[in-house]
């Protein structure tokens, strides 16, 4: 699946979320419509792009934002992102300070930004999906195993992760975070 069609169904879950129905059960929705071979490569495309966030400015803005983030956190806020949209997502991934313009950060309570940008769900969406389409949630694991292994991508270990993160930081130094992420840190380092 290339970028468009993976955003084209990112942008049809959004237009289908309601107050009622988050993003994250909306686009379960949209992907149980496809075929199963379909829904393993908006994973791969997920997985991609997901992974392309894993940097540490990303995971500093994700800290301030959530007041400390843990390695779960980020792979939550992450998914955040992605639901965000294409926009936002390729914003975020220019540099992760533009968040301080969202919507979510900027109202009147910016701490909304958490409840946007950490979303656990969407990690698992692709799963849910499967199952549905299947009845078998255990099978879209050994699934998406094989849909990898014809693709020739093996799963990401420690080191290649970790490779094209860009220089760390201590996220607790708030003179390196006003440095490194300006807009953030006046809006999240406040006394």
């Amino acid at each position: 699946m290339d970028n468009d069609e993976f955003w084209q169904l990112i942008d049809s879950a959004r237009a289908a979320a309601t107050p009622a129905v988050p993003f994250e059960r909306a686009l379960v929705d949209v992907l149980a419509t496809r075929p199963e071979p379909e829904i393993l490569r908006f994973e791969a495309c997920f997985d991609r792009l997901h992974h392309a966030l894993y940097r540490w400015d990303v995971w500093a803005a994700a800290y301030l934002i959530g007041g400390g983030c843990s390695d779960d956190s980020f792979m939550d806020f992450r998914a955040g992102v992605i639901s965000e949209g294409r926009a936002w997502y390729e914003k975020v991934l220019a540099g992760p300070d533009v968040i301080a313009e969202h919507p979510a950060a900027v109202g009147e309570n910016r701490f909304e930004a958490e409840d946007v940008f950490f979303n656990e769900a969407v990690n698992y969406a692709a799963s849910y999906a499967f199952e549905r389409r299947t009845g078998d949630r255990a099978g879209f694991h050994l699934a998406y195993e094989r849909h990898r292994a014809e693709l020739g991508t093996a799963r990401v270990g420690p080191v290649e992760r970790d490779a094209g993160m860009g220089e760390p930081f201590d996220f607790d130094d708030d003179a390196e975070m006003h440095r490194r992420l300006p807009r953030l840190a006046a809006l999240y380092l406040v006394d």
